[in-house]
């Protein structure tokens, strides 16, 4: 069969299955991420059918996919908005590093992987999904939530702090030298500075550029714009999601409304691609060796992000529900643990990392997605409830 109309058929088959899989999970009143994702490892590595032909298509979708969620959601927000939250959010920033890299240090040395290792799987453990948790918040209609803002700037926080972890990470196991690490991060922040310095003093002006009534244009300049920054930003070593996410903050007014509305399709189409190719580049096989470490290891750590996730809510003056909101969504881990467990492994670290990465990756993704549903049932508002009217202990 030629090559093409095997891509046609692998790509028309997995998209009728996610469609299907899209409604079942409307019905039963969940996110479809898990959905995805099982029907990812169902035609991976190891699994019944391996889709060979339409990878390669799978993995640039994936990629578009990731691009455009979090440009989507820059778009709902200003750049004096976001500057306002990362202000208030660098000391929770600080606690989330800690509490959330700690756990995975401590697993690879229990494992005796060594300090190497550790490094890596620290940053493994650290780095929430911006992709699922982006996905996770339009799901759940939480855009516009007062705990919102405080999830977004742990998120970027994380998210401009791999430009410093990754370069580091790179010389620690390739051996690069301390003078091209430097260099490395330097570059980085100076990208991060110079995207930063557009997007709050300059947003106008790169708003005037597309014409806000005119559609087709508007789509084709803000998507280019987009992936171009995007590009441009992941070649010097940060992240593409960073890139795409300050160009979507830059744009404001009608334009960023009209630019929300002509790329929702898009984004909706390539984001469920790049859960399908997670679960796709996934061999099953590998992780059930792995499976305990990686549970007990996300037990541990989703606790920990519940807790990071809840005082950064509770630092920006969001009430209790909200902070269990923020703690939960903040759970699943993603694209930047799958990229340092990669890196570890290519360069001899630890082969055991990619597969246990993989399975933690998986299993915070599934079970985060149905614990940030948990917040709004109606027996945990009653229990919060009940609990904010106990009188404090020696005031009764």
């Amino acid at each position: 069969m030629h090559e093409t109309t095997l891509l046609l058929i692998e790509v028309g088959a997995l998209l009728l299955g996610m469609s299907l899989l899209g409604r079942l999970a409307l019905l039963i009143g969940i996110s479809p991420i898990p959905f995805y994702l099982l029907l990812g490892l169902a035609f991976g590595e190891g699994g019944f059918v391996p889709l060979d032909a339409s990878e390669e298509f799978l993995q640039t979708g994936s990629e578009i996919g990731i691009i455009l969620l979090l440009a989507l959601l820059g778009l709902e927000y200003t750049a004096t908005e976001l500057f306002g939250s990362l202000k208030s959010a660098r000391v929770p920033g600080i606690v989330d590093a800690l509490s959330n890299a700690l756990p995975g240090a401590a697993m690879a040395l229990l494992l005796g992987w060594g300090p190497v290792a550790a490094v890596a799987l620290a940053g493994v453990t650290w780095v929430s999904s911006s992709g699922v948790i982006a996905k996770l918040l339009r799901d759940l209609g939480r855009l516009s939530n007062r705990e919102t803002p405080a999830i977004l700037a742990v998120l970027v926080i994380e998210d401009l702090a791999m430009a410093f972890y990754l370069p580091v990470l790179s010389a620690i196991v390739i051996g690069v030298s301390v003078l091209q690490g430097a260099i490395s991060v330097a570059i980085a922040v100076a990208v991060v500075t110079l995207i930063l310095y557009v997007a709050l003093r300059h947003g106008h002006f790169v708003s005037r550029l597309f014409p806000a009534d005119q559609y087709e244009p508007l789509l084709l300049g803000v998507l280019g714009l987009t992936m171009l920054v995007a590009g441009l930003a992941a070649q010097v070593g940060v992240s593409a999601a960073v890139g795409a996410f300050l160009v979507g903050i830059a744009l404001s007014g009608r334009v960023a409304a009209n630019a929300s509305a002509v790329l929702t399709p898009l984004r909706d189409l390539f984001a469920a691609t790049f859960f399908v190719f997670f679960g796709l580049t996934s061999d099953s096989s590998k992780l059930v060796p792995m499976i305990l470490p990686a549970l007990g290891l996300a037990i541990v750590t989703i606790v920990t992000k519940l807790i990071s996730g809840a005082y950064a809510a509770r630092r920006a003056g969001v009430g209790t529900l909200g902070q269990w909101r923020a703690g939960f969504a903040l759970a699943p881990r993603g694209e930047f643990s799958i990229v340092i467990a990669g890196i570890a492994v290519t360069a001899g670290v630890a082969p055991g990392i990619a597969p246990l990465a993989t399975a933690y990756v998986l299993i915070t993704i599934i079970a985060g997605t149905f614990l940030a549903r948990v917040p709004d049932a109606a027996w945990f508002r009653a229990a919060v409830r009940r609990r904010a009217a106990k009188p404090a202990p020696g005031t009764a």
